[in-house]
């Protein structure tokens, strides 16, 4: 009866750890807060020009926000939650044309779970190179 009993316990054993018993679960990410853009100062240039500083106004931007210019991401200098500024390339505006702004709030990592936020991005507001 013993060797019996000795594997009906390792066979319940081995099946609880084999299905997961001893795991966490892991909580997904959540939408983290979204950044509104409500105004671009300058909201234009002169094509050529150089040394040109961007500052966006608006709501919800984190410390660690960058403001993206046509989806890259530049040099952020947070001065708010409702404001940054950040130098354009002067490639950038060196020929006629446009640039969609944006702003994206950085995710943040959870814990050993998972968890934390996701990256979310503004609205987009046109910048004209004229």
């Amino acid at each position: 009866m013993k060797p019996i009993k000795a594997a009906v316990l390792c066979a319940f054993i081995a099946f609880s750890l084999a299905c997961g018993y001893s795991s966490h679960s892991s909580t997904p990410a959540v939408a983290g807060t979204t950044p509104n853009i409500s105004a671009l100062e300058p909201n234009n240039v002169s094509a050529g020009t150089t040394g040109n500083v961007l500052t966006v106004n608006g709501a919800n931007f984190n410390s660690n926000a960058a403001i993206n210019w046509n989806g890259s991401a530049l040099t952020t200098t947070y001065v708010s939650a409702a404001q940054l500024t950040t130098k354009i390339p002067d490639a950038d505006v060196a020929a006629s044309g446009t640039a969609a702004v944006t702003v994206t709030n950085p995710g943040t990592p959870g814990g050993q779970y998972g968890g934390g936020t996701m990256a979310e991005t503004s609205n987009s507001m046109t910048f004209t190179i004229n």
